[in-house]
Parts: C-alpha cells; structure tokens; sequence
C-alpha cells in the first residue's frame, strides 16, 4: 500500500481539494490538516529517541495518521494558529511561538518528499534571491534596481536608456480599509522620475521593459515543464496581465530546451519542487524570466489549457514519472 501523502494547506483552498480527489481517485491515503486547526482541532503526539526518529501521530476528531509512514507533504499557504478565545496578546504571542517550534519543528523534521519544503519556500519568495539564482542558471533576467533613493531610479533610468517599471518587491496584496487591494506593474512615465517623492519610505524595485509579443506562465512539477501562453487583450493587461484576467486568452506552448533546462537548474538551486515561473516573450522569440512563485495558482491554467497539472503534482508526490 503506498505511503501516505500529509497535506498541510488552508482548508478554504479549493486547488488543494483538486489535489486530495486525484490522490482518492488513485487509491492514496491522505492526511489533510490546516495548522489554524492547531491546537484546538488537531493532536499532536511526536517523540523521538536514541533508537529511533520521530514517531507519533497527528488527530483531529476523525482522523489520524501515523507521521513515520508519511511518504510526501504537499505543503501549500496553510492558516495561522488559532488559539482559546480569553488569552492576552503576550500569551497567544508566546503560544504562536511554541505551537510553530513544535508542530512546525515536527513536521519540518519529517524525512520524505516535499512539495515544497517550507524554510526552502520562504527563502525562494525572496524577488532578489530567485533573479540571482535565475542569472546563475543560464536564464535571460532583465536589469533590475531595488532602492529607496530618487537620485539612483533616475540614474538606472538614463542608464538603460529604455522605459522602466516599478513593481512590489514581495507580495502584490495588501487589505486597506477593510478592501483586498492589488499593485500592479507600471511603467515609469518622465512625469513619474521628475517627482519621486515617498521613494524613501521603503524598498521599490524597478526594471527595464522588455517588448513582448506576449507572456508564459511556465508551471514546473519536478522536472516537468508546463507552458501557458498568455495573450493580453487590452493596454492594461499588456503592461500587467493579472491587473485585466477578462481580456486574456491562453494556448499551449513549447518551452525552449535552453528555457527548461535553465529552470531545472533554478529549481535545483532554489530547492523547489514547484514553481509557477513568469515569462516574457519578445517579438523575437527570447524568452525573458520575470520570477517564479513557489506556491503560485495553476488550477486555473490547467483549465484553461488541459495541463495536466494536479495530475503531475500527484505522480511528484506519489514518487511516479
């Protein structure tokens, strides 16, 4: 019988339950948990000794499963803690502590497969760390300025002698006003380098603009590789296509073999297993790498595509081609 699969991700996310049916479909047990479940609707019970590694189990109310058995983590956004209503902010401060200390040091010494290893995950998220690595694997990578001084934007501006953009060096949500809001990427007008004010309150990174013909959302699964042609429909979307999904269509395409391989080594050096990559494609056909997410969206590529994406996700985790 195979080994099963622990999947540790919100209990709201609905690419996650597309995962669990594949796994029932193929007969795998499987182990869904939400660390917000912790501790209030989830046991944990590790131990460990001289003759042994860890050991134990985690429960909630109608389920359990042995940790030593786990074969595969599909380890993907999961929920903060939540803790007993009535504690001070100091207690559920040093709560959130032990609970990701112990539940979080238990599972994180788990030995078997990862998609994707949390501490390799949050080290991946950084924009600096992946076009460094993206450079050192042989990717095209476009220059690239993170500041929070005025003088060198417009020094890196004249210097590439091209239009720029700005864009968040991490996360493009943010909730103001009770409102889920999005940053998009801009280009930089003369208007925008004349008055820079605000540059110095915190980090911006800006990049040269690279001429598209269009963009790819290149899905990776192990060593497999999954292009998405994306197509804008409107100014907007040709600037930033999340910033106008209505106008976009999709198609299949071929990866370059020098493309997939630079990202296998990109993934290698990263340590993922995962990872939804951002692509833009000249007019020339050079394929040029923008970033890759290690817990980025495919559901709605695949339906869009037919890419077997959750199909490939289950064989990585259940050790398949």
């Amino acid at each position: 019988m195979a080994a099963p699969v622990l999947i540790v991700a919100a209990s709201d996310d609905w690419p996650t339950d597309k995962v669990v049916m594949e796994l029932d479909r193929r007969g795998v047990e499987v182990f869904r948990m939400d660390t917000s479940d912790f501790p209030q609707h989830l046991a944990l019970s590790g131990r460990i000794g001289q003759e042994r590694g860890w050991t134990g189990e985690l429960a909630t109310e109608h389920r359990m499963v042995e940790m030593s058995r786990v074969g595969a983590v599909y380890y993907r956004a999961p929920g903060a803690f939540q803790f007993p209503v009535g504690m001070s902010g100091p207690e559920e401060r040093f709560a959130a502590s032990q609970a990701r200390a112990g539940l979080g040091g238990v599972l994180s010494a788990l030995e078997c497969r990862w998609v994707n290893y949390p501490a390799a995950m949050a080290r991946a998220e950084y924009k600096p760390v992946q076009l460094a690595a993206a450079r050192a694997s042989g990717l095209s990578i476009p220059a690239t300025l993170i500041t929070n001084r005025a003088e060198d934007v417009r020094t890196f501006a004249k210097e590439i002698g091209r239009p720029i953009v700005c864009k968040p060096v991490a996360s493009p949500v943010l909730i103001e006003g009770g409102q889920l809001k999005s940053v998009y990427t801009r280009r930089v007008e003369d208007a925008d380098l004349a008055d820079l004010r605000g540059i110095n309150t915190t980090a911006h990174l800006f990049q040269s603009w690279i001429d598209k013909d269009h963009e790819v959302r290149l899905t990776m699964v192990g060593g497999r590789a999954f292009a998405a042609a994306i197509h804008a429909g409107s100014a907007a979307a040709h600037e930033d296509w999340r910033s106008d999904y209505g106008s976009l269509t999709y198609t299949t395409t071929t990866v370059p073999e020098d493309v997939a391989q630079g990202m296998r080594r990109l993934m290698a050096r990263l340590q993922l297993r995962y990872g939804a990559a951002d692509f833009v494609v000249g007019p020339d056909g050079r394929w040029t790498f923008l970033e890759v997410n290690p817990c980025g969206q495919w559901d709605w590529i695949q339906g869009h595509t037919g890419l077997p994406i959750v199909e490939a996700i289950v064989d990585d985790l259940t050790g398949g081609s």
